[in-house]
């Protein structure tokens, strides 16, 4: 786990040794309001390991906060070095399971975003560099690995003006996974009802089932959350 605070933290949990932990990829941007250029501190974003083979990055993409704030530059620069990185991992081994999982807090499609208050053009989450950013992942050779099996649906509710009950939310979590990855996923789902408990988080657990070994033993079957 890797924390700051109250406002940012990420964390891998495994019943498997994990190996290779680092915290914050290489070239992650820091930030610190008012200031501008290198060796800012970094925020609690980013936390990586190893486990039985798999690369997988738990990730807090930045906010942006609004679309004039220096916050918003922050989080589209934390993104393409973090696509910076992911493609030179793959590039170096294209035949890795690697997974980039965790809150993008940006919604990449119009079906994504079902809460009236976020505008494209007025906030952050829709904007055209937001999506751009996630769209190229995918040339870093990621896919959204739960989309094709659940194509709608979101993952969060503001706990404001009644978004869940509404069913006013936000598709912004979201497991990315290498070719090797996706083609091990046998199954997925987002977890919506776990929204409906008495102290929820805001966010819903998004679950990746994977079989890496062809073994065909469900019960054995690695499980990656986002």
């Amino acid at each position: 786990a890797h924390g700051l605070n109250q406002w940012n933290g990420v964390a891998i949990a495994s019943r498997e040794p994990l190996e290779d932990v680092e915290i914050g990829f290489p070239g992650m941007p820091g930030f610190e309001k008012g200031k501008e250029g290198p060796d800012l501190p970094q925020e609690a974003r980013a936390i990586g390991a190893t486990v039985d083979g798999v690369r997988v990055w738990s990730l807090y993409v930045p906010n942006g906060r609004g679309l004039d704030d220096p916050h918003y530059t922050y989080k589209l620069d934390w993104l393409e070095k973090l696509r910076q990185y992911t493609a030179e991992t793959l590039a170096e081994n294209p035949d890795l399971p690697l997974a980039l999982t965790g809150d993008f807090n940006i919604a990449p499609t119009d079906a994504d975003n079902g809460d009236p208050t976020v505008v494209e053009g007025a906030t952050t989450h829709v904007s055209p560099p937001e999506r751009a950013a996630f769209a190229a992942f995918e040339t870093a050779g990621l896919t959204d690995v739960v989309r094709p099996l659940i194509p709608t649906g979101y993952t969060y509710w503001d706990y404001k003006q009644l978004r869940f009950p509404r069913n006013e939310g936000l598709r912004i979590d979201f497991i990315l996974g290498s070719r090797t990855f996706a083609d091990a996923v046998q199954g997925a789902e987002i977890h919506r009802n776990e929204r409906k408990g008495e102290v929820p988080s805001d966010h819903v657990p998004v679950v990746a089932d994977l079989d890496l070994t062809d073994a065909g033993d469900d019960d054995d079957l690695p499980m990656i959350f986002g």
